[in-house]
């Protein structure tokens, strides 16, 4: 794993979790602005960009279509990418049928597995998260099923009209589902991110564990000089990481606002 010695002054930021198209388009266009600011202000210092899943509440890509909106967004990912900033995109458990679409027109890097980075000497490992660690086998069946090329040729089949609105339904019905469970803290032994983060741990080290998915901004220190940063979300929290080549902090966005800064 290589190791990048950042140039000063140039930082690597994370978030997760927008769920852009749910609950409803007048929601989710609030956020979508406020995640279009966020990235236009972190620019300047920004040496990579990391969006670590579920940035769509659902999305599919036909041959010849893609679902509406989220025109914003992908017009300034687009912008930032061709300015130099590489910016990668992970696809989470609602979006894990995102293919070639954005990687041609807007130039990210997409990546369906966890990956390993090392900056100014820290190494991080950084995934969605889900379908990690102990338990929840009934999901990593259906992630199976729906990771498989014959689920999406299925899928395919369906014209877009009645696809999307069939998968939009079972994404709210799956949020609905896990939605207490995603603001309740479970505890440093009964958090499966964190007892995955310990496992692999015991194998090799690694400074930061950085993953989406649990919709909570949590950092738990692992021991072994190692930490665990949970991203959040940009439903309730509009929390996001940042590493400025010495330390890992987690902030939050509140105001859907080109001029407002981070605290």
């Amino acid at each position: 794993m290589e190791n990048v010695q950042l140039p000063e002054g140039k930082h690597i930021y994370f978030a997760s979790d927008f769920h852009l198209g749910a609950p409803s388009a007048e929601a989710s266009l609030v956020r979508e602005k406020a995640v279009v600011a966020w990235l236009e202000h972190i620019a300047p210092s920004a040496h990579e960009i990391y969006l670590v899943g579920d940035i769509f509440d659902f999305w599919f890509e036909y041959k010849h279509a893609v679902p509406r909106g989220f025109s914003r967004l992908l017009g300034t990912l687009s912008r930032l990418t061709d300015a130099g900033i590489p910016i990668h995109v992970f696809t989470g458990n609602h979006d894990m049928w995102i293919f070639d679409y954005l990687p041609k027109e807007c130039g990210v890097q997409v990546h369906r597995d966890s990956i390993q980075r090392s900056w100014n000497d820290a190494r991080f490992f950084i995934g969605h998260g889900d379908g990690l660690g102990p338990g929840d086998y009934g999901y990593k069946f259906i992630k199976r099923v729906f990771s498989s090329r014959l689920c999406q040729w299925l899928f395919a089949r369906i014209h877009p009209n009645f696809g999307i609105a069939m998968a939009n339904f079972w994404s709210r019905t799956s949020r609905k589902a896990g939605g207490e469970k995603d603001k309740t803290f479970l505890g440093d032994d009964k958090e499966w991110l964190v007892i995955y983060a310990k496992e692999i741990l015991e194998k090799e080290h690694f400074d930061h564990f950085v993953f989406g998915h649990r919709h909570m901004p949590l950092e738990i220190n692992l021991g072994k000089e190692s930490r665990y940063t949970n991203l959040g979300d940009w439903i309730s929290y509009f929390t996001f990481g940042v590493f400025d080549g010495q330390e890992m902090k987690l902030l939050n966005w509140e105001k859907p606002s080109p001029h407002h800064k981070a605290t």
